[in-house]
Parts: structure tokens; sequence; C-alpha cells
């Protein structure tokens, strides 16, 4: 069961409306790499993890997605509400607008509706937590192009809060990958374990979003 506070986890307030930005930011609430994929990936995926400790930080990270997918709906309206017609048609927007009015709907930046088969929940706890932090890298990336595209403090502010926090996410479902293994190898069980330890020894040698400042992506 989920209690829900109204509020949100970070603060959005944007004054200036944008229809342009808003299409690209959409792809964050519906998109392939997006939060609604996210929290339903990670809630699904919890009932197969073999341990409390991975099962609750599939619990977390899904229950906090759903506070970013309520972050970027938020963003979205933001940017469009009290549009006039000719700023619509001008900035692209026309085809979403005769849809959905400004209602907010999940779908890619190029329109490509939400699709479940963007996620997977495999029941192998290994096959899914690397699914997992993989799923963080890419939305990690998607706000890391988001930032380049975007020059408005406003919407800046939130998105690089948003990305801050697939890194903390991929940390975390990292660590729970380590608990994992470590039991099954405790247990005799065979593991991947070759595999992983190349993982782990290799891991600070790749750019995964930490060796760059969170807020470096300033204008265009």
């Amino acid at each position: 069961m989920w209690n829900y506070e109204k509020r949100l986890q970070y603060p959005v307030h944007i004054k200036t409306p944008n229809a342009k930005i808003a299409k690209i930011i959409l792809t964050q609430y519906g998109g392939p790499d997006g939060e609604m994929g996210a929290s339903m990936r990670y809630l699904s995926q919890r009932f197969a993890m073999p341990n409390r400790i991975a099962m609750g930080t599939l619990n977390d990270i899904g229950t906090e997605e759903l506070g970013h997918l309520e972050m970027v709906s938020t963003i979205v309206h933001q940017l469009t509400r009290n549009l006039s017609m000719e700023e619509i048609e001008k900035s692209g927007f026309a085809d979403y607008y005769v849809d959905h009015t400004v209602g907010i709907w999940p779908q890619a930046a190029g329109g490509i509706p939400f699709n479940a088969c963007e996620f997977q929940s495999k029941g192998d706890p290994i096959t899914d937590l690397f699914e997992d932090m993989a799923a963080e890298q890419k939305a990690r990336t998607t706000y890391d192009n988001i930032l380049r595209l975007v020059d408005d403090p406003d919407v800046l502010d939130p998105i690089r809060f948003l990305r801050a926090r697939e890194i903390v996410h991929f940390q975390r479902f990292g660590e729970a990958k380590r608990e994992d293994c470590s039991k099954i190898q405790r247990r005799g069980k065979p593991t991947n374990s070759a595999l992983l330890e190349s993982h782990y020894q290799s891991e600070h040698l790749q750019d995964i979003g930490m060796s760059r400042p969170i807020c470096c992506y300033t204008s265009k």
C-alpha cells in the first residue's frame, strides 16, 4: 500500500511555456527509457527477488520512479499551459494537440506510444538486476541529451535532479546484485561469478555518469 504525499519529490516552477521543449521531455514520461517503464519494471521484478534486500531495493526505487513520473508530467504540464494556437503550431506541437489537446499522454519524443515491451521481468535475479542497471544508464543518457537541448533554468533544475537520481539508482542496483551473488556463492550454487568479477574490476574505467558534474549542461 502506498501513502500519497501532496507534494513533488523536487519542486517544479516553470514560468515560461514552451511546447517544443515539452515534446522532448515527454519522452521521459512514456518513452523507451522513461519513468513509466522504469516504475513498472521494478515493481514487477521485485516478486522474483531471492532476498529482502533486493526486493526492498526494487520496491523503493520503483516507488520513487512513480514520483519521478509525476515530476515529468508536471514539467510537461507547466510547459504547455496557456499556450496560444499560434505557439502550438509554430512549435511543432500540433500533431500531439490534435489527439490529446494539452493532456499528458505516454509517448516518446518521436510520437511512438508507450509499450510494455520496452521493459522485461524475466524472473532471474541476475538477469533482471543487470537490466535495471542498464536501464538507469539509458535514462541518465536521455537526461544528458535533454540538458544539452534546453536552456531554461526553470527546466534545467528539476532535470538535473532526475539525472542525479538515475546515478544513485544504478549504484543501489549494483549493491543489490553483489549481495545476491554473494549469497548464491555461500550456498555453493553455480553462478557467473567470473563474469561479475570482471565487470566490477573494469567498472572504474567506464563512464557511467559519475565522472562528469551533474550540473555540467547549462546551454545548447
